[in-house]
């Protein structure tokens, strides 16, 4: 979508991308008008499509780009090659627009880059060494946390319900189950993505990761977007301090953060 934006330099892949033309800042979150494809911050616009319309007495129905004055009739948003969000100028934006941290968490869904993370946990020793028998007590409010993200709703208690208790349920029943660590962590993701997808359709297969990630992190959230943004930005380098533990990759202020597994290694059921 952004190929048919107007602005200079578009077909020159090297050149800066363009700041919000509102805030003149990088753009966070971009979102698009939807008949001239000016693109904005999502916060921005938004904020400019309210205050246009506390000056109107009754419900817009379109609104005119900042840039061009083209009347739009939607902000599109979101988009990550295969899908997208629409909000339409005459429905409410005040339960749309989130935190900094929901969009701060929004753009490893929509980032090709947020994979990078990956490296940084040891999946294969999570799951071998049954250490998903050690409860992660930050599990609900980060699952809180990415559905708002991604449904850009906060009334979400029903979908964090629904799937935190699949993921309890799953749990629970590991004591007892005779299955090798990859059949296990192979359920465990099509449970929690046949419970996802209903709710967050294209982007269910990026969350499954994430919150696989965030299980074998053992770091609460606040630890867990650090070690994010230090992959992502690249910050990690061979002078910085750092720990390792089972292959796995820590800054060593973090390590306060995470939950202490037993030193015992947890031999797995009937492997």
């Amino acid at each position: 979508m952004a190929g048919v934006s107007s602005s200079a330099g578009e077909d020159d892949p090297q050149a800066p991308t363009p700041p919000c033309p509102i805030c003149l800042q990088p753009i966070k979150l971009e979102a698009y008008m939807d008949r001239c494809f000016h693109s904005f911050c999502y916060q921005c616009i938004a904020q400019w499509i309210r205050y246009v319309g506390g000056k109107h007495a009754e419900s817009m129905t379109s609104i005119r780009c900042p840039l061009c004055k083209i009347e739009n009739l939607s902000v599109v948003y979101g988009f990550n090659g295969k899908n997208f969000q629409r909000h339409y100028v005459n429905k409410s934006f005040e339960r749309r627009c989130l935190s900094d941290a929901h969009d701060f968490r929004m753009q490893f869904y929509i980032n090709e880059t947020a994979e990078l993370t990956n490296d940084m946990f040891n999946v294969e020793q999570y799951w071998k060494r049954c250490k998903y028998f050690q409860k992660n007590i930050w599990i609900q409010e980060w699952l809180r946390r990415e559905i708002q993200t991604l449904t850009q709703d906060k009334d979400s208690d029903i979908i964090v319900h629904h799937i935190y208790g699949i993921a309890e349920s799953f749990f629970r029943r590991q004591g007892d189950s005779k299955a090798t660590a990859e059949q296990k962590r192979k359920e465990f993701r099509n449970l929690i993505s046949e419970a996802a997808r209903p709710f967050l359709a294209g982007y269910t297969e990026r969350f499954v990761n994430e919150l696989e990630l965030f299980l074998v992190s053992g770091l609460n959230i606040e630890a867990y977007d650090k070690v994010c943004m230090q992959r992502r930005m690249c910050k990690l380098s061979s002078g910085e301090a750092s720990h390792t533990i089972d292959g796995e990759l820590y800054d060593q202020n973090l390590l306060g953060n995470c939950l202490h597994y037993l030193d015992e290694e947890i031999t797995e059921i009937a492997e």
